[in-house]
């Protein structure tokens, strides 16, 4: 069962322990990736880093509160991602939100909610990976049901007439993966932030840190609200309602049906030598290889050294080089379907909307003993 990161005992003990370790006077910090420093203020509950010379966003900026009459309504979808600079000029839409959702690897020991803590996009909400998830399996961050999504998100304060802008702290990783939900659950009015976080931060715009933000307690919320909901319980109003997009996910056993029919071209995104065989699964009793007839393109293709999306010229490189028609019907898969929503990312961008994703993906397929495995060894 996926284990939110905000029980109630672990929440509580992360805020005590952050607030706690706030500093009692300002601290300069160096950003690595433009060498512009940012000074963190200690208050108890907000802090804001400021770029020298750049005023910060909690002092009046009439070149934000201006932009209040932006709405998302006029944004394409055609494209999947919008730029920094777009969304520091629309930050304060009425009808915007903006989500951090990071996640990380195990072995990167990295915290996403303590880092969020640390530093976030002003008035970003947290997405919880691993709490926004199916409980009834063992499986990695799986997608729950409409009923246990509309109630999460809900919970956040998300409606249905909101644009949303979702980001991670490593460029385009995760995101990706909170992109897809919300499209197979019926709102296309999402875009990833191109080059996330770190991108956000080198153009020298404001962070925020919140020790006891409502952005905190929301996120507890709904991962409270999904946990009702999966003991049969009434999660709260709702003011999400979902349309489940059944064509943009797929289940091992269709997976199984398109090693015979070929219906789909299957593009696995993790790296060459986990879909050759050579390398071991980073997860304990899952075996190495690919499903029979999957094509291997590793995520990175689909990005550039600052972690953006590659333009689609270049993306149409990729793919062709490994034979991959634009024409024919696309599914893709991974580790534990993060990245493959990196390539669902990269087509959508070429004009794909409609890639299928392996909810599964390898964590599922290589753990069966029942599922055919192929290797290049």
């Amino acid at each position: 069962m996926a284990s939110s990161l905000f029980s109630r005992t672990l929440l509580g003990h992360r805020l005590v322990q952050f607030s706690s370790s706030l500093p009692q006077k300002p601290l300069i910090f160096s950003s690595v990736l433009n060498k512009r420093q940012f000074r963190l203020q200690a208050q108890p509950t907000y802090t804001t880093y400021k770029t020298s010379g750049r005023p910060s966003r909690f002092i009046a900026s009439s070149a934000i509160e201006t932009r209040t009459n932006f709405s998302t309504q006029s944004l394409s979808t055609s494209d999947p991602v919008v730029s920094v600079d777009w969304l520091h000029a629309k930050l304060r839409g009425p009808d915007m939100k903006v989500l951090d959702a990071s996640w990380y690897m195990p072995d990167e020991q990295r915290n996403p909610i303590q880092e969020y803590q640390v530093a976030h996009i002003p008035g970003a909400l947290f997405f919880d990976v691993d709490g926004i998830a199916d409980r009834t399996t063992k499986l990695p961050h799986m997608l729950p049901s409409e009923e246990a999504f509309a109630a999460a998100v809900s919970a956040l304060g998300i409606q249905n007439n909101d644009g949303l802008v979702v980001y991670d702290g490593k460029g385009i990783f995760s995101a990706a993966r909170v992109w897809w939900m919300f499209r197979v659950l019926g709102h296309d009015r999402i875009w990833v932030l191109d080059g996330g976080l770190p991108r956000w931060r080198a153009s020298g715009y404001d962070v925020e840190s919140s020790a006891s933000s409502d952005a905190i307690l929301k996120a507890s919320a709904a991962s409270e609200a999904i946990e009702k909901v999966y003991q049969g319980q009434t999660a709260g109003p709702v003011t999400f309602q979902t349309k489940f997009q059944p064509h943009l996910v797929w289940t091992l056993d269709q997976v199984r049906r398109n090693i015979k029919e070929k219906t789909h071209q299957h593009i696995d995104a993790r790296s060459k030598p986990r879909f050759d065989g050579a390398a071991p699964e980073p997860r304990k009793g899952i075996r190495s290889g690919h499903v029979p007839g999957s094509k291997c393109i590793p995520f990175p293709q689909m990005l550039d050294a600052s972690q953006t999306l590659l333009p689609a010229d270049e993306l149409k490189k990729r793919f062709d080089e490994e034979g991959i028609s634009l024409e024919r019907p696309v599914a893709t898969s991974c580790g534990t379907v993060v990245t493959a929503c990196v390539l669902a990312l990269g087509l959508h961008r070429l004009g794909r909307s409609d890639v299928a994703v392996y909810d599964g993906s390898w964590t599922e397929w290589g753990e069966r003993s029942d599922t055919p495995v192929n290797t290049l060894l």
